[in-house]
C-alpha cells in the first residue's frame, strides 16, 4: 500500500531541460523523508509536483490519499508548505499574518487568535508580535513564514530547506517542532543540504541529482557508501603538502583532497584510530610537521562528492522549479 507520499516515475521538463527524470518516492505515514542533493537537483521541482503548484508532465503522485493531478483542489486542503523563501505580508503584523492564515483556512477568529499566540511564543515571536513583519530580520520572517505553515496541522507537510538563515537556537527549536508534529502522527517531506539536519529528523533520505534519484537509507548507510572514515591533517608549512598528499595516499581508500589555503588534505580511510597513530608516525618520520589531525565521520560534502561527483553547493537553490532549470542549464553549458 503507498504511504500518504506516493510518487512514480515524475518527470518535468522546462524546454530541453528535465528537471525531473522519473523520480520515484514512498513516504510511510508518520515519517519523515530528507530530500538532499546539490543545487539545481530538482529537489524543489518535486516538492512544486506534489504540493500542486507545478503540474508533473507524467508520472504518478498520491498525497494524502489523494491523486495530486486529479483531485488538485482536494490536496491543499490535506498538506501543509514551508517553501524556501518566507511568503508574509509586510505590511500586517506577526500576530495579523498568522490570523489571516488561520481565517483562510476557515478557522474561526477566536481560535486563529488563540493558535497565532501559541506559535508566536513557540518560535521565539511573541515580543515582536505586534510590529510589521516589514521590520523583522531575515532570520524572523523565515520563523514566522514556518509558524504560518503549522497554524493548521495536516496529516502531510512539506518543508523546504526550511532552517535556511535560522541560528543554531531556532534551528535547534525547529527540530523539536517537527519531532512533535511527526510523534503525533503528521507525514514530513524534507528538502534540505544538511546531512545533520537530516541525521536529527530524517527516518530515511533520499539523495537526488539531475532529476533522479541516486541513492535511499539511513543517514548512517549513506555516510558507510563514502568509504566510513576521514584523516583530515592540517601541515605547519606550505611545501610539505605533497608529500603529505604521497604519504595518506599509502594510507587511504582514494585520492587525498587538498585544501591550499589551509594547508588540509583529507583522505577516505578504514581502520579508526589505531590508523591514526600509524599516519602520525609516518608522517614524522618524513619530517612533516602538522598543525592538526583528526579522524571524522563523512560529511554532507563527502556524501555527495561520493555519489554525485560533486560537492554541495552552499547558495540556496533559487526560486522554486525556474531556479532548477536555470541551475541545470548553466551545468550542462559548464560539462560541454
Amino acid at each position: 500500500m503507498p504511504g500518504a507520499i506516493y510518487a512514480e516515475g515524475l518527470v518535468k521538463t522546462f524546454g530541453d531541460v528535465r528537471a525531473l527524470d522519473g523520480v520515484d518516492l514512498d513516504v510511510p505515514e508518520g515519517t519523515v523523508l530528507g530530500l538532499l542533493g546539490p543545487n539545481g537537483a530538482g529537489k524543489t521541482t518535486t516538492v512544486r509536483c506534489l504540493t500542486t503548484l507545478l503540474r508533473p508532465d507524467s508520472g504518478k503522485a498520491v498525497v494524502a490519499g489523494v491523486d495530486v493531478v486529479k483531485h488538485p483542489d482536494e490536496v491543499r486542503r490535506r498538506v501543509g508548505l514551508s517553501g524556501q523563501f518566507a511568503a508574509v505580508d509586510e505590511y500586517l503584523t506577526g500576530r495579523e499574518n498568522l490570523q489571516m492564515v488561520g481565517q483562510l483556512y476557515q478557522m474561526k477568529a477566536k481560535a486563529a487568535k488563540v493558535r497565532a499566540d501559541e506559535l508566536l511564543e513557540q518560535f521565539n515571536l511573541a515580543d515582536a508580535a505586534d510590529r510589521t513583519a516589514k521590520t523583522y530580520s531575515g532570520g524572523m520572517r523565515r520563523r514566522l513564514d514556518l509558524a504560518a505553515a503549522l497554524v493548521v496541522s495536516p496529516p502531510v507537510m512539506f518543508m523546504d530547506e526550511p532552517t535556511t538563515g535560522l541560528d543554531p537556537r531556532n534551528r535547534q527549536a525547529l527540530w523539536d517542532v517537527i519531532k512533535d508534529l511527526v510523534s503525533g502522527g503528521t507525514t514530513l517531506l524534507l528538502t534540505t543540504q544538511y546531512l545533520e539536519e537530516a541525521d536529527h529528523l530524517a527516518h530515511d533520505i533520499c539523495v537526488v541529482d539531475h532529476g533522479r534519484v541516486i541513492a535511499r537509507g539511513t543517514a548512517d548507510q549513506l555516510k558507510a557508501q563514502t568509504g566510513g572514515e576521514r584523516v583530515e591533517v592540517v601541515v605547519h608549512e606550505r611545501e610539505h603538502i605533497a608529500t603529505a598528499a604521497e604519504v595518506l595516499r599509502g594510507f587511504g581508500k582514494g585520492e587525498a583532497t587538498v585544501e591550499e589555503h589551509t594547508r588540509k588534505l583529507t583522505v577516505p580511510v578504514t581502520g579508526g584510530a589505531k590508523l591514526l597513530a600509524e599516519v602520525i608516525r609516518e608522517l614524522d618520520t618524513h619530517g612533516i610537521e602538522i598543525d592538526d589531525i583528526g579522524l571524522r565521520r563523512p560529511t554532507l560534502d563527502d556524501v555527495f562528492i561520493s555519489l554525485t561527483g560533486h560537492a554541495a553547493e552552499e547558495r540556496e537553490e533559487g526560486n522554486g522549479a525556474v531556479q532548477d532549470s536555470k541551475d541545470q542549464k548553466r551545468k550542462k553549458g559548464t560539462e560541454k
